[in-house]
């Protein structure tokens, strides 16, 4: 794969998976544009990157949409064009439908879709001009169902239907849409989402058993599906929800 003149925007590129699909893109050649709210994080992740180019760092919040659409229009300034949109941020926090309050509810919806569908609006202009595609990072949660993180499951079910949608919407114009559905994948999603440290030493203990492979992922593997669906080794892909989870979709307690 050879991502050579091709510019990829990726959100939440300062750590965990979008770090890591940034350096992965960046040994193949791509032109980055690197989003993120810690700018500390992002310039680390930068100079991580093995390409000729130096990628674009990009702070901002994305429920802000000032901050969203300043990201895209950034990025157009400074590249001229976009190929790639890799929409990676999102943020987990727990809850039942018992003690999940509407801001609560609010936060994870905005955070995980509404900000998603914003910059995704943005950018479908530039990538249609270019032919482009789009990969979102979804979850196993929005395939499965799970208690305890309801209004988590629920963004991103609502992503994966999102992505479905846009396909076959920007089908006609050859712009593809996929996502990525990751189980757990060792990275701070967790830990910034209320787990200390005993609780995710616990939880990710426990993924050897809900996982079929007797592990958690790794950010470098989910990072290898996304590039491999924003290539054009995935040129005949579009409106997939691809699972990188172990197995753990196919999996039912007994």
């Amino acid at each position: 794969m050879s991502f050579a003149g091709k510019v990829i925007l990726i959100t939440g590129a300062s750590s965990g998976i979008g770090a890591a699909t940034a350096k992965h893109l960046a040994s193949l050649g791509a032109t980055l544009a690197l989003a993120g709210r810690n700018l500390d994080n992002l310039k680390q992740v930068a100079s991580d990157c093995s390409t000729k180019s130096i990628p674009l760092l990009l702070t901002g919040e994305l429920t802000n949409e000032k901050d969203t659409k300043a990201i895209l229009d950034k990025t157009i300034e400074h590249f001229g064009q976009l190929d790639v949109l890799v929409n990676n941020a999102g943020v987990l926090e727990s809850g039942s439908i018992e003690n999940t309050n509407l801001e609560q509810y609010d936060r994870m919806m905005n955070t995980n879709v509404r900000s998603l569908y914003h910059l995704t609006m943005l950018a479908v202009p530039h990538l249609i001009k270019t032919q482009g595609n789009i990969v979102n990072v979804s979850s196993v949660n929005g395939t499965r169902a799970f208690p305890g993180v309801l209004a988590y499951c629920m963004s991103k079910a609502a992503v994966d239907q999102f992505t479905r949608c846009v396909a076959l919407e920007l089908a006609a114009k050859q712009v593809r849409v996929n996502c990525v559905n990751p189980g757990v994948t060792v990275t701070n999603l967790h830990k910034r989402g209320g787990m200390n440290m005993e609780q995710y030493e616990a939880f990710i203990k426990r993924s050897q058993e809900t996982h079929a492979l007797g592990r958690p992922g790794r950010p470098e593997e989910v990072a290898q599906t996304i590039v491999f669906l924003a290539s054009n080794d995935a040129s005949y892909i579009t409106g997939a929800t691809v699972p990188v989870d172990g197995g753990r979709h196919a999996m039912c307690p007994r």
